[in-house]
């Protein structure tokens, strides 16, 4: 029995003299915010982009601010990272002649306002911005777009990889190896406060966690919808991937890759988005986000094409992560988004193609 006041040694966890967390069972939490700063900046500042290509020149300058929060945790050997952060970086652009006169020089930022965790497989959303407006200027922010924004993006998945695999803990959790088994160890009873606090902290921060995926998608909603149409499955697909079909049955401008991947543009830039999943004939899966909801906000489209007999198609449509107000308050979003499934897609497609039933 331990003397009054001193405790019993079996009961007190206390560093080790060698530093090694045995079995890297004690609950560790390493601060990566000026880590990712550092990563993030080395990854997207003096990026050239476009060097002579079309008489044009960009580059990326330095990154101007990273805010947010960053960690990492470490138990019992698993990486747990946590990041909700934002970007903003600067660039720069000049316009040629043919002979190599400089017709305009141009500065802008690019913002990157939320990349996190409960996000990693997906690509974040990037702004582009321009100080000249001009005819020119706007040229220059479109390359920047089309050239620039890959790259970014590329940037951003190197980051968000580097977190998957420990950030600046990786190389401490790669240090502190297990004991050698020949080596004397605590009786298992000394593990036991160890164990209940890392595991109370495990807890909080799943809860934590949680609690952030919860309130993010406050607001939200997702439609449902089933249609039948009179025609093959692989017809439905061609015209809801074919840009002039898109033009023919909208009255309206369309671009639309068919590449996984690829971006979208419809109803005269209205909406826009990428392609995320594609089977010829099957499935349908974009990010789409229209021009009138808050920034950084994008749904999901899911578009499943059945064929239970030849001539007889069912589409059926979930659209998840519909705001439910957009950017200046309207709380018809939801409603509105579903009518336009419904009119101006589904019910044109009908009527312009004559797959009604």
């Amino acid at each position: 029995m331990a003397k009054y006041g001193e405790g019993d040694k079996r009961w007190i966890v206390e560093e080790r003299p060698d530093g090694t967390n045995v079995h890297n069972w004690h609950w560790s939490e390493t601060n990566c915010l000026e880590w990712a700063r550092g990563v993030l900046t080395k990854l997207l500042s003096d990026l050239t982009l476009l060097d002579g290509e079309g008489d044009l020149f960009v580059r990326t300058k330095t990154v101007e601010k990273v805010d947010g929060e960053a960690y990492v945790n470490i138990r019992k050997g698993k990486i747990i990272p946590g990041y909700e952060i934002s970007v903003v970086l600067s660039w720069e652009g000049e316009a040629r002649d043919s002979d190599g006169k400089s017709l305009l020089k141009v500065d802008g930022t690019v913002e990157i306002p939320y990349i996190a965790d409960e996000n990693a497989d997906e690509d974040p959303e990037v702004k582009v911005l321009v100080k000249d407006d001009g005819p020119i200027g706007r040229r220059l922010k479109e390359a920047m777009l089309s050239r620039g924004k890959p790259v970014i993006l590329e940037k951003v998945r190197v980051f968000v990889e580097s977190m998957a695999k420990g950030g600046p803990a990786r190389e401490d959790l790669e240090t502190k190896k297990v004991a050698p088994k020949n080596q004397a160890s605590a009786p298992a009873a000394a593990a036991a406060p160890a164990a209940a606090s890392a595991g109370k902290k495990e807890a909080e921060a799943a809860e934590k966690k949680e609690a952030k995926k919860k309130k993010k998608k406050e607001g939200f909603k997702t439609i449902s919808m089933t249609e039948k149409f009179s025609c093959r499955a692989k017809d439905m697909y061609e015209i809801l991937m074919d840009e002039n079909r898109w033009k023919g049955f909208t009255q309206s401008n369309a671009r639309i890759s068919k590449e996984v991947g690829g971006e979208f543009s419809i109803f005269d830039g209205s909406v826009t988005g990428r392609n995320v999943e594609l089977q010829e004939g099957k499935l349908i899966v974009q990010k789409w986000r229209f021009g009138s909801w808050p920034d950084g906000i994008q749904s999901t489209v899911t578009l499943t094409l059945e064929e239970p007999e030849p001539g007889l198609t069912v589409v059926k449509l979930t659209h998840t992560d519909v705001p439910e107000e957009d950017r200046y308050g309207n709380a018809t979003v939801v409603e509105n988004t579903e009518r336009g499934w419904r009119d101006l897609i589904f019910h044109k497609i009908r009527a312009v193609f004559g797959f009604g039933i």
